[in-house]
């Protein structure tokens, strides 16, 4: 495929056709801040705050939507880019609360961050925003309207990743928000709380009820794993509070394989059971009708002699072996082994098998 000759801030480069100044100034390492840019959607140039100067252009340009042409000449940084910007920030921060020190988004907001960049200590246009957390009684999502910029990522991503279209945008001017038609909860729409509204949301107008108040970005620690709710492979992030040593959510990233940061309801609301009071932390022995705490070696010794009574009584082919999709792969594979090589049965099963 023919090649596109531009230049970029005074680096000249060759690109594909079809690509956004966007996508071509990232592969440079050149930063232009987004907001209603996603990888996993389509360009939308909402925010407008990746404005870029292209020479001969009539106005400036959303970088993430203007693909790139032949003998394009674009800029970044001029004074008239950086001025637009701030004003551009300047206008998505007249309606937004600055209450950023208590929010559980602080740390990870981009909001935050380009105020933080360009200076921006408030809005000559501020207005106390009217609206706030609505109510829902669903366990899983939260909604804040009145941290909601209007970017429409989440919009996009519920209609074109998920396709579930629970959400869309409502009302005009200062009273448009983002939510179900009607007024309705999310519990009474197509909703599938996959969670996808959440990991994109660039502020804090959408977050995780069950994460609220556990702790900030900067005590969390990132473990990567994998889903094991199925046989898809997903790949996520344990997010541990390293205070308490507990739990607190559960994200994925844009760009890991299989999932590209997608997650559905399982793998990133089913987490619950990890510090459940309720779960099994001893083997447990039926004795007299009654469960009752064992040691490791006692429990084993009892299932091996009451597999092998049940071989020797009435053959290998009548034991059967079920996986569980909360072990790992090597653990499962470790159960194969054992039911065909050990017990010599292939009835083998589990839920993860799709």
């Amino acid at each position: 495929m023919q090649k596109i000759r531009l230049t970029i801030d005074d680096r000249q480069v060759e690109a594909t056709p079809g690509q956004t100044i966007l996508e071509v100034a990232s592969r440079l390492g050149i930063k232009i801040p987004t907001l209603c840019h996603d990888p996993r959607l389509k360009p939308f140039g909402a925010c407008r705050v990746c404005l870029v100067e292209v020479e001969k252009a009539r106005t400036l340009q959303t970088a993430c939507s203007a693909e790139i042409q032949e003998g394009m000449v674009v800029r970044t940084n001029t004074k008239k880019v950086m001025d637009s910007r701030r004003f551009i920030l300047e206008l998505i921060l007249s309606d937004h609360p600055l209450d950023c020190m208590t929010c559980d988004k602080c740390g990870t907001c981009t909001l935050q961050d380009l105020a933080y960049e360009y200076g921006i200590k408030e809005s000559r246009f501020f207005r106390q925003p009217q609206r706030g957390i609505v109510p829902d009684p669903n366990t899983m999502i939260l909604r804040d309207d009145s941290k909601c910029i209007l970017c429409g990522r989440c919009v996009r991503i519920c209609d074109e990743v998920e396709q579930a279209e629970a959400l869309d945008f409502i009302n005009r001017g200062f009273d448009s928000v983002v939510g179900p038609a009607y007024g309705d909860t999310l519990l009474g729409t197509t909703c599938e709380f996959c969670g996808q509204c959440v990991s994109t949301c660039p502020v804090g107008a959408l977050r995780e009820k069950q994460a609220e108040g556990k702790g900030r970005a900067w005590e969390l620690k990132k473990t990567q794993t994998v889903c094991a709710y199925c046989g898809v492979g997903c790949n996520l992030f344990l997010n541990v509070n390293t205070n308490t040593g507990k739990l607190v959510k559960v994200t994925s990233e844009v760009g890991t394989v299989p999932n590209n940061g997608n997650l559905c309801i399982k793998g990133r609301f089913g987490y619950d059971f990890v510090h459940h009071p309720d779960r099994l932390t001893e083997p447990l022995i039926r004795r007299g009708g009654r469960l009752e705490e064992a040691s490791w070696e006692e429990a084993m010794s009892l299932v091996a002699s009451r597999l092998l009574e049940i071989k020797e009584k009435y053959g290998s082919q009548s034991i059967a072996c079920i996986g569980s999709a909360r072990c790992t792969n090597e653990e499962n594979y470790l159960m194969m082994k054992f039911a065909r090589a050990v017990v010599g049965t292939n009835s083998m099963d589990m839920c993860a098998r799709t």
